[in-house]
């Protein structure tokens, strides 16, 4: 079982202690084995676990935890087929006691392009919304975070982090199975916050946003990444139907639409910093992801646009304060 007594505990005085005070009754709905049939499997890799202690930790260029000859041939087999268990992994790539998790996104890459805009991480308290397994939680630790919360839904992902905490240690990152509405409203606690790869998903982008901004203290920093489209001023694409096989896309905006945005929520000095076209090269299936990705959401005939005539994914991050 996941301990969050601890995370609890520490959030129980300081600026996050109205939400540490919801927190139990939060964490047992989000893990509630009657919404999630597969709970009980996920609870018993964790369970399973081998007694392994890494010789080394690198937090800060990757995510590596061990080497090799940290555990046997026999050992190593047995934690990949546990670790196969909660297929997908989905954000990586992850380096366990020589075990290569090829990840469907390499999120190293979206790191890299990031991390040298961000104000300084160091004895910040910093919240990752949507943050999947939590790679990029493990990034911002590992660039001198103080503590770090990831927010996510989805048990498979909160099971995915812990079975990386397990050989980790007892270390100020946690994930919650949450999602951004179980934060109170007006926080205004967090040093920066992210939200990568969430405001197309969301219904109204405008509330996100709104939401993103109430989470910050007075001068924190927001780093945004989301799907765009070329365009001026006011274009976004609202796909009728499915945009790259998801039902879940709702809008799409140009670059100057989404700074249009941030600064209407009140959001000061929104700047885009890259806008990148997404590759099979840093999305694709492979053995710990095999359903579909990106190769089969592109148009064959014609990849700069999706299977549904859409133009194909272009991802952009923008920095902004509150």
């Amino acid at each position: 079982m996941i301990d969050y007594q601890p995370l609890i505990t520490a959030l129980q005085t300081g600026p996050l202690s109205r939400w540490a005070q919801l927190l139990p009754a939060q964490i047992e709905r989000g893990l509630d084995p009657a919404r999630w049939g597969d709970l009980p499997d996920w609870q018993t890799v964790l369970a399973r676990l081998p007694a392994l202690t890494p010789s080394s930790v690198d937090l800060r260029n990757s995510v590596r935890i061990g080497c090799a000859d940290d555990c046997s041939p026999t050992q190593q087999q047995q934690l990949g087929d546990l670790l196969m268990q909660l297929h997908p992994w989905r954000k990586g790539p992850i380096e366990l006691f020589g075990l290569t998790i090829d990840t469907e996104w390499r999120s190293d890459w979206k790191w890299e392009r990031l991390q040298a805009y961000l104000a300084p991480l160091k004895n910040r308290l910093v919240l990752d919304v949507g943050c999947g397994n939590g790679y990029h939680c493990w990034r911002m630790y590992g660039s001198g975070a103080q503590r770090v919360i990831g927010i996510d839904p989805s048990p498979r992902y909160v099971h995915q982090f812990y079975t990386l905490k397990h050989f980790i240690g007892a270390t100020p990152v946690d994930v919650l199975p949450v999602g951004i509405e179980a934060i109170p409203g007006e926080l205004r606690g967090f040093d920066t916050v992210f939200s990568m790869g969430v405001l197309y998903h969301r219904r109204s982008p405008m509330d996100h946003l709104i939401q993103l901004r109430d989470c910050l203290r007075s001068g924190g920093q927001l780093v945004l990444e989301t799907l765009v489209i070329d365009g001026d001023e006011g274009h976004c694409l609202v796909p009728e139907g499915r945009y790259g096989k998801m039902r879940n896309v709702w809008f799409i905006p140009s670059p100057p639409t989404l700074l249009s945005w941030l600064r209407k929520c009140g959001l000061h000095n929104p700047r885009l910093i890259d806008v990148t076209p997404t590759t099979v090269a840093e999305q694709h299936s492979t053995p710990w992801m095999t359903f579909e990705s990106l190769q089969t959401f592109l148009d064959p005939e014609d990849p700069s646009r999706t299977v549904e005539g859409h133009p194909a994914p272009r991802r952009a991050v923008i920095i902004a304060e509150a």
